[in-house]
């Protein structure tokens, strides 16, 4: 039998062992009029948070823990069963009424985590007859509930038209009149910070007659109108079949949802698993949800991403001066993107110890941005991943950048010494 120790040993040696980081809880920002995630304590350090997704500062928004509070009062904090069984109340269907409306969709239906909604619906939408053709970059979530599918799976490059064009005529010629294709890709990436090519996406599988899920978990609140995601800016919500995402982002709370058709949606209830055998989320929980989203789409909302880009591009302005300098790990380079995206600015290493050794180097500076590390991005691609927030200071981003800077000179000189 296999020893876990050996195990835990091996990941250590492969610096891929993680452990828990444990918070006392965010502090106060200064130039907030409430408290925010993007300063932290860890034991007696104070850092500030630049790996947080909540990208809003609504995680500590004083409004809606009043309106958590009041919700609590009203239903308790727990639901007591499944939603088919008797867990299903007012505020889970208002907030699903309230997505749909918002993704422009006939109907929406909600999960306890972006995963379970992911693992819940793809094995509902397709089954061993049928084909998936997903984003190399995609989500474990997606790919999880890719295989449990029981589907055929395939997987094109990342972003990669061509060889999704390919994949599709592919697929066209192995199923039957019967078989459903099932495309999945992400509307911005979660470790890149990059956004999927939507359009002709829509363009290649409308073509081919096939489904389309598009994961928005980190474009709502932060990209298109009213912060409705990347398919609302380009006007693609009626041509997407499947558009899915989670609360634990820039809404600032958590759970997940899916939006599709009304006879989809009602498939889901009678097919994915995460939905049916789990105990529903809090209805409390629900009716914050819905209170999160109309803030993020109201005029305040718009404030807020407004502030949020004028960060992100502090951040990307700031750090051009040392972007794709010449680093000595594995030849590669060190730097935040050129152009803003997301809210997600990766800087690419490559090696699992020196990402970790990067890591601790901002640690110590007063920044927490963990290591990321295989499997979470592919092998040899060990980077920092930098996420920026409308609670950001503007000075916090400059000193970030700074201290970016200082690991490119450390490493260059390192390497020079050697």
């Amino acid at each position: 039998m296999r020893d876990p120790q050996q195990e835990l040993d091996d990941l250590a040696a492969a610096g891929l062992r993680r452990e828990l980081r444990i918070l006392a809880g965010p502090d106060r920002a200064e130039d907030l009029a409430s408290s925010a995630t993007v300063e932290i304590a860890i034991g007696s350090e104070r850092l500030i948070n630049f790996s947080s997704n909540d990208y809003l500062g609504l995680a500590n928004s004083e409004d809606l823990k009043r309106i958590y509070q009041e919700a609590i009062g009203k239903y308790g904090v727990g639901s007591g069963a499944s939603r088919l069984i008797c867990g299903t109340m007012a505020a889970h269907v208002e907030l699903e009424e309230r997505i749909a409306e918002l993704k422009r969709t006939p109907a929406g239906l909600t999960f306890s985590s972006g995963f379970a909604t992911a693992t819940g619906s793809i094995p509902a939408i397709v089954g061993k007859d049928d084909i998936i053709i997903l984003d190399k970059l995609c989500h474990a979530s997606l790919i999880d509930g890719a295989r449990l599918s029981g589907a055929v799976m395939r997987v094109f490059p990342h972003n990669d038209l061509n060889k999704l064009a390919s994949l599709l005529k592919w697929a066209a010629g192995k199923k039957s009149p019967k078989s459903r294709v099932l495309v999945i890709t992400e509307s911005v990436f979660s470790m890149d910070g990059d956004r999927a090519p939507l359009r002709e996406i829509c363009d290649l599988v409308g073509e081919a007659g096939a489904l389309l899920m598009v994961d928005e978990a980190h474009a709502l609140g932060v990209i298109g109108p009213g912060g409705r995601g990347l398919a609302a800016e380009l006007g693609l919500e009626g041509r997407i079949d499947f558009q899915m995402g989670t609360f634990s982002k820039a809404i600032g709370l958590s759970g997940g949802y899916l939006c599709a058709s009304r006879a989809w949606i009602d498939l889901m209830i009678n097919r994915a698993r995460s939905f049916i055998y789990s105990t529903a989320p809090a209805p409390a929980l629900a009716e914050t949800i819905s209170a999160s989203l109309d803030l993020i789409t109201s005029s305040k909302g718009d404030l807020l991403r407004e502030k949020l880009w004028e960060r992100i591009n502090v951040a990307v302005a700031s750090s051009r001066r040392f972007n794709r300098v010449q680093s000595p790990i594995q030849q590669g380079t060190i730097g935040m993107e050129t152009r803003a995206t997301s809210a997600i600015l990766p800087v690419v290493i490559g090696d699992n110890e020196e990402a970790l050794n990067a890591a601790q180097f901002l640690r110590v500076r007063g920044f927490l941005v963990p290591a990321i590390r295989f499997p979470t991005v592919p092998r040899g691609t060990a980077r920092l991943r930098v996420t920026i927030s409308a609670a950001h200071r503007r000075e916090d981003i400059e000193r970030l950048n700074e201290s970016l800077e200082q690991l490119v000179n450390s490493r260059n000189t390192s390497s020079e010494n050697k």
